[in-house]
């Protein structure tokens, strides 16, 4: 808890501190002068100002945000002799400038971040498919438990490696968001008998883009072999004989090929309540048996579930993933690119109806996602990071008047008009654009309770 806690809180003081000074660093370089560098609002935790006319650095009590005050004759009289560092009497560009910075800077902080997590290097689960689920469209391109995910193909002539299971992921994503279907070049996991499959991402629709997307798709979990690992002492499965090491071939005469499908069968066991007995025949050494596994009925999320206190699977075979320098710096500006991309048609799609709004996340599912990064490692809270600095990029680049983008707007109306946006338009705006703002946040809190909770 302490982690995730800490974890959080750092993403949050990275992130704004970031975006704030490309506001603050830009605003100097155009001759603004700046009265206070806030992170976060509320009490004043902190201050500094080296001298009475230099700008005024604080910390809040509520780290949710952060913001740079200006000199501005909007907001207070200013002197004569510092109209020309005013804000508002600065040319066009120089006020467009200044206002997208700050996104602009999330955005670099993310290249840098994916640079580096590149450069650094990060294990990752080899594209090595568990089974895919009865109906899914893995299912039906014909892939198997076990076939190893070389390349893809949106064409069927450019083809791109496959480094690991998270690049598998990642272009399929990219794939049914574009709705293209996509090749695989496929083989066994010991790399010979390579064939092609066709996954129809196209029958599916962007509104089933969610955290369940690549189970129902197929592509849920990495093979993992089906050999017990630990067996808790007096547990059922103790009790009915298992032991570390027992590779399982099969339950209630089905064959199982991954770990996957043997926790599928233990849960549905205890789906009527009762302890059902299982049929295990499993092999330990040279020698086959057969066991009668009876499992505990246990209550999970609701619903009964069959327990047997074991680990019924070894860990997924795993490959490093490093770049070299240049080819780390160019993936990371690809990879923020395609970040940005993808944000914007996601939320392009949850506004006109063609995305879920669960997809929407608060900050208990960024504090959740923070302290589970951290925990495994450097290289995957930095990955972590640059997600959420790229939309907090994007976020603050929508037309909304409470945002920089908003601003910009206002700028691109008087390029065009030649005019300012009137105060009373201005108003009645920024009433609109909080409670758009207020909704949002409201639907991003409820979607991560529903989450915690169990309902979604």
């Amino acid at each position: 808890m302490i982690t995730t806690v800490l974890a959080f809180l750092f993403t949050l003081g990275v992130l704004i501190v970031v975006h704030e000074y490309g506001h603050y660093r830009v605003a100097v370089a155009c001759g603004v002068r700046v009265l206070r560098f806030s992170i976060g609002f509320g009490r004043v935790l902190w201050r500094r100002q080296p001298t009475p006319d230099s700008t005024e650095f604080v910390v809040c009590a509520l780290p949710l945000g952060g913001y740079v005050r200006m000199l501005d004759e909007r907001e207070g009289p200013v002197a004569p002799a510092e109209l020309d560092r005013a804000f508002n009497r600065k040319r066009l560009w120089q006020r467009a400038l200044i206002v997208a910075a700050g996104p602009a800077a999330n955005l670099l902080l993310a290249i840098a971040l994916y640079a580096t997590q590149f450069w650094v290097g990060v294990e990752e689960p080899k594209a090595v498919l568990g089974p895919p689920s009865a109906a899914s469209v893995a299912e039906r391109a014909g892939l198997h438990a076990g076939d190893w995910v070389r390349s893809v193909s949106s064409d069927g002539n450019d083809w791109r490696d496959v480094r690991s299971m998270t690049d598998l992921r990642w272009q399929v994503t990219q794939s049914l968001l574009h709705g293209e279907s996509l090749e695989l070049m496929v083989s066994g996991r010991d790399g010979r008998g390579q064939r092609r499959a066709t996954l129809d991402l196209a029958s599916l629709a962007s509104s089933e883009v969610d955290a369940k997307l690549m189970q129902r798709i197929g592509l849920g979990n990495a093979f993992s072999e089906p050999v017990l690992g630990e067996v808790k002492a007096g547990g059922a499965g103790a009790a009915a004989g298992l032991k570390p090491g027992d590779r399982i071939l099969a339950i209630d005469g089905r064959a199982i090929e991954d770990s996957a499908q043997a926790r599928e069968a233990i849960r549905a066991s205890g789906k009527s309540g009762a302890a059902v007995p299982m049929q295990w025949h499993i092999e330990r050494g040279t020698a086959r048996l057969d066991l009668v596994v009876a499992p505990a009925i246990v209550v999970d999320a609701g619903n009964r579930v069959g327990r047997l206190e074991v680990e019924p699977g070894q860990a997924p075979e795993m490959v490093s993933v490093r770049y070299g320098a240049l080819e780390g710096l160019t993936g990371a500006v690809t990879q923020t690119w395609q970040m940005s991309a993808i944000t914007v048609k996601m939320l392009g799609k949850m506004i006109v109806g063609q995305a879920s709004l669960k997809n929407l996340s608060g900050p208990v599912t960024i504090a959740d996602y923070a302290g589970q990064s951290v925990r495994l490692g450097l290289a995957y809270y930095l990955g972590f990071l640059a997600v959420v600095s790229v939309s907090l990029g994007v976020l603050n680049l929508l037309p909304l008047p409470v945002l920089d983008g908003g601003h910009l707007m206002y700028y691109l109306f008087e390029a065009v008009t030649g005019r300012q946006v009137s105060e009373l338009w201005l108003e009645r705006l920024q009433r609109g654009g909080v409670a758009i703002m207020l909704m949002m946040m409201s639907l991003a809190l409820y979607n991560d309770m529903a989450r915690l909770l169990g309902l979604q």
